[in-house]
């Protein structure tokens, strides 16, 4: 038995494939952690998500940006982007079924020491209290009226934490952390719109997980989201978003020894607009 962490798929069905095949992925006895941004981008978002839905004994997933943007458009709050490759999700006849399982689905996973989060985690929180904050998330998409919660979900504002914080502010700024961040300050002030290299770091600002006195540094934690620094393996965490979108690969890492899979990018996977880079 072995648990495999895979990075952001991004409906890159062929791709996830093979890298089932490279990890022999066996789903009576194995597991896999999928870091979220499950569809999206890539040309199989209906594929991917029929085929985590049937073997969801065998997943554990949490929702990432693109996740949750997919349920936005699906409810009709936003349009879909030139940039989506949803549609033929939407207009499945199992839609509904599908979204509805995905939008149950948790930000965060913890568990045996391990915290599995799409983006990033605020330095104030332990994984204990990220761990609350995100069933808050959770409760919110499970309930009756979470098409109101979805409705208040976009927005930058607030831009940091507080722990006064009510309603739908505080439900944003959880949300946006956990499926947006990637650079903050030391007194953890988000910033959305960088997305480059670390050499290119805004300001003032640093990557999450390099902040000093980090809340939750006692903790491995794997995460994707930010494709352009890669496979990145610094203490005990763990970035597996390696572009496979773009060009790049498809990355598992096995939890218990930390051993490095990948697959290039399928030909049946490349991207429409290559141009786009989130």
């Amino acid at each position: 038995m072995a648990t495999y962490a895979v990075g952001d798929i991004q409906g890159c069905f062929h791709s996830f494939q093979s890298l089932l095949k490279r990890i022999q992925f066996n789903p009576a006895s194995d597991q896999l952690w999928l870091v979220g941004d499950l569809i999206n981008r890539g040309s199989g978002s209906l594929e991917v998500l029929r085929w985590v839905f049937e073997h969801q004994s065998s997943i554990v997933t949490v929702l990432g940006n693109h996740d949750l943007h997919t349920l936005v458009v699906a409810e009709g709050f936003v349009s879909a982007h030139r940039s989506d490759t949803i549609q033929a999700l939407l207009d499945a006849s199992d839609a509904d079924e599908l979204l509805s399982w995905l939008r149950h689905q948790p930000l965060l996973h913890f568990e045996h020491g391990c915290l599995m989060v799409h983006a990033g985690l605020l330095p104030q929180w332990t994984a204990a209290k990220a761990q609350s904050l995100a069933q808050e998330v959770h409760q919110a998409l499970s309930d009756d009226n979470y098409r109101e919660f979805l409705k208040h979900m976009y927005g930058n504002q607030p831009v940091q934490w507080d722990d006064a914080l009510t309603g739908y502010d505080r439900l944003r700024v959880i949300t946006n952390a956990m499926t947006r961040l990637r650079v903050c300050t030391q007194v953890g002030e988000m910033e959305f719109n960088f997305k480059g290299e670390l050499a290119n770091l805004p300001l003032g600002f640093l990557p999450w997980f390099e902040l000093e006195d980090r809340a939750s540094a006692d903790t491995t934690i794997v995460f994707g989201h930010w494709s352009a620094i890669g496979l990145r393996q610094t203490n005990n965490v763990y970035a597996l978003d390696t572009g496979c979108l773009w060009g790049g690969a498809l990355t598992a890492i096995r939890l218990e020894d930390k051993a490095v899979f990948q697959v290039p990018c399928h030909v049946d996977d490349a991207p429409i607009n290559m141009h786009f880079t989130d």
